[in-house]
């Protein structure tokens, strides 16, 4: 691979903004914002008063009328996505870039060989990882970062929290040989710390104190994520257009994912990610918000604003911070800095939960760290769009029990309706049937599925190429639709059981973050979804039995509740992952046209560099048990000389 290879690769070639000199700049936002919440109010107005006008022809008693209020808070959330699509749409059908409003086929490409003048730090943060993964993708992204030629303003760091005895050894052995690989072409460091306080908040806070003063920049990765060599260099080049730029985020996209539900995850992000970065990016401007991870942060505001505080009150809802992307990018725009959104930018990857239970597990940790930010909604200072950050992270599953709630409150209400036939004017059974309800439903599922078929055209109109052509994307296209609709009850019973988990005081444990695939049996998935099904079938029945009318309302979810169990076990499936993949379902860009880093990483993974020597030798387990290996690992930070010179330290 070569240089003028990669600079060629069409996913990695971004181009500049109005100005044709990479400054970032989004004119009337003022404007945008008041158009984009506007239609988001006035869509809530409507349906929140059709539902007030078919609930009042009925008898409903007080749960039916809680209906309402659940209604409007759910419909809401389901607007801001559907107008935040439309956004997102309409850019693209005109071709026009998200903050500039230019055409996009005007701008000029932006030039990669352009000489860097800042030192960038790429950091690594680790937590008990697969250490072959790690260590390959790193050196995946750090070949394809020398074959731009400015290798020499990167350095890579690898910030080890781990504390499995099994684990440290194998990374000490691992940084080695990789460093042995890149020697004199990249430096690679490695620490591990003793003590992993703060998480990785704690883990990146510690390497700003220690190193941060050496670097102008830090591009923050996980331990799964990948990024092209031309895009690490292309948003140092951003960051350096624009001083007042304190963070850029990118748009990371799934990619080798191989069981069932991990490629129908990859195809949906791969499908309809651009077209809602493309809206979100519209009316955040500079304001938008930090995931975390394949982010580029200019390192002094970030050590000067950026120090996450202790909320008050014990865990869950307080302590520590969990979800500390979010705080962070508040706390750099409250300082005055801008923080931008690029989707525009191709080349960075991330891999997923391949099933649905580990999939769950994360969005148990999410689900704590964005109910925490409740508690900052009226921090002094912040800008209204961070606190409104916020308020849609803790939405994104309090949206979840509400429409739970909702459901739980109309089924209720017909119950204890008064006993009447069906056609009589006060039955509340009767008002799921009348012409108003129709229109509700009508706009309802308008609104949910109306961005899936905007995706879909638009990826006809301009990427039809990257999913196989046109007859594969459509397929694939409404295979993820049912898909989606199949599990979007199992999601809400999972998000309201995670709320409910935190209102009650449980706090979530720091553990590994399951990255492989991995096969489910059914013994587990009965433990995380029996109840699901109990409680769906006691559900319908109950309803079924007293109002036989309204049981049709509930049955997808229903459905998706009962079959809970065989949706999470098929999900861990890869033979049904690669069956859909060979006959050409599914598809993804980065499957039909694999990018420098991602073919570098699997020929690094075929070369066999997991049999190196950094893997031949096994931990002495009685050993460590006795606490003297243990004792001697964990009180000795594995730093290299190089590091505290590169810092300036004596």
């Amino acid at each position: 691979m070569n240089s003028e290879q990669t600079l060629q690769s069409p996913v990695t070639c971004g181009t500049l903004d109005s100005f044709g000199d990479g400054i970032l700049h989004a004119p009337g936002l003022g404007l945008r914002r008041v158009l984009l919440f506007g239609l988001v109010l006035l869509t809530t107005l409507a349906g929140t008063l059709t539902m007030a006008l078919v609930l009042r022809s009925a008898d409903i008693g007080l749960a039916g009328w809680l209906v309402l209020p659940l209604f409007a808070a759910t419909f809401a959330w389901i607007s801001m996505s559907f107008w935040t699509a439309a956004a997102g749409f309409l850019l693209g059908f005109l071709a026009l870039d998200p903050l500039s409003l230019r055409r996009t086929e005007r701008a000029a490409p932006i030039d990669s060989g352009r000489p860097l003048t800042g030192r960038t730090a790429l950091v690594v943060p680790i937590y008990n990882e697969e250490v072959e993964r790690v260590v390959l993708g790193a050196e995946a992204m750090c070949r394809s970062l020398l074959a731009t030629g400015q290798g020499q303003h990167f350095d890579l760091y690898l910030l080890s929290d781990s504390n499995d005895i099994r684990v440290i050894p194998m990374e000490e052995r691992a940084v080695r040989s990789l460093r042995q690989r890149l020697a004199g072409r990249l430096r690679v460091h490695y620490r591990r710390r003793s003590e992993n306080r703060g998480r990785k908040a704690g883990n990146i806070a510690e390497f700003c104190r220690r190193w941060g003063a050496g670097y102008e920049f830090m591009v923050v990765l996980d331990a799964d994520s990948l990024m092209e060599g031309n895009t690490l260099v292309q948003l140092v080049q951003r960051m350096e257009a624009n001083p007042q730029a304190g963070l850029i985020q990118t748009l990371p996209m799934p990619v080798r994912q191989e069981t069932l539900f991990g490629r129908f995850q990859q195809f949906a992000h791969a499908l309809h990610g651009p077209m809602l970065g493309a809206g979100l990016a519209f009316w955040q401007g500079d304001t938008a918000n930090y995931w975390g991870h394949n982010a580029i942060l200019r390192t002094r505001p970030f050590m000067e604003h950026c120090n996450l505080p202790m909320l008050p009150g014990r865990a869950p809802l307080g302590g520590e911070i969990l979800s500390h992307d979010f705080v962070e990018a508040a706390f750099l725009r409250r300082a005055g800095w801008a923080v931008w959104f690029q989707p525009d930018i191709g080349g960075s990857y991330e891999e997923l939960p391949a099933n649905l239970i580990d999939y769950a597990k994360r969005d148990r940790r999410w689900s704590q760290g964005n109910l925490q930010h409740m508690k900052l909604l009226t921090a002094p200072g912040l800008h209204p769009l961070s606190r409104l950050h916020f308020l849609l992270g803790a939405s994104a599953y309090l949206a979840s029990l509400f429409w739970l709630l909702m459901l739980a409150a109309a089924t209720v209400a017909v119950l204890v309706s008064p006993v009447v036939p069906e056609h009589a004017p006060r039955s509340f059974v009767s008002t799921f049937h009348s012409p108003m309800a129709y229109v509700l439903l009508a706009g309802t599922l308008g609104l949910l599925l109306v961005p899936r078929l905007l995706g879909i055209s638009l990826a006809l109109q301009r990427r039809r190429r990257d999913f196989g052509g046109a007859v594969r994307l459509l397929t694939s296209g409404v295979l993820e639709t049912l898909y989606s609709v199949l599990l979007a009850p199992l999601m809400m019973a999972f998000h309201s059981l995670f709320i409910a988990a935190v209102m009650v005081g449980r706090d979530v444990k720091w553990v590994a973050q399951p990255r492989l695939g991995r096969a489910l049996g059914w013994r587990e998935t009965w433990q995380r979804t029996g109840g699901f099904v109990l409680v769906g079938m006691v559900w319908g029945a109950w309803v079924l039995l007293w109002a036989p009318a309204f049981f049709w309302w509930v049955l997808p979810v229903l459905a998706g509740l009962v079959l809970g169990p065989w949706l999470a076990r098929s999900s861990g499936s890869r033979a049904a992952g690669l069956a859909l993949r060979r006959l050409g379902l599914l598809q993804t860009p980065s499957e039909v046209g694999p990018t420098a880093v991602l073919q570098s990483l699997e020929a690094l993974e075929r070369a066999g560099l997991q049999g190196a020597a950094w893997k031949e030798r096994p931990v002495n387990l009685a050993t460590w048990s006795r606490g003297s290996g243990r004792a001697e690992v964990q009180s000795r930070e594995s730093e290299i000389p190089e590091l505290r010179r590169a810092a300036g330290e004596n």
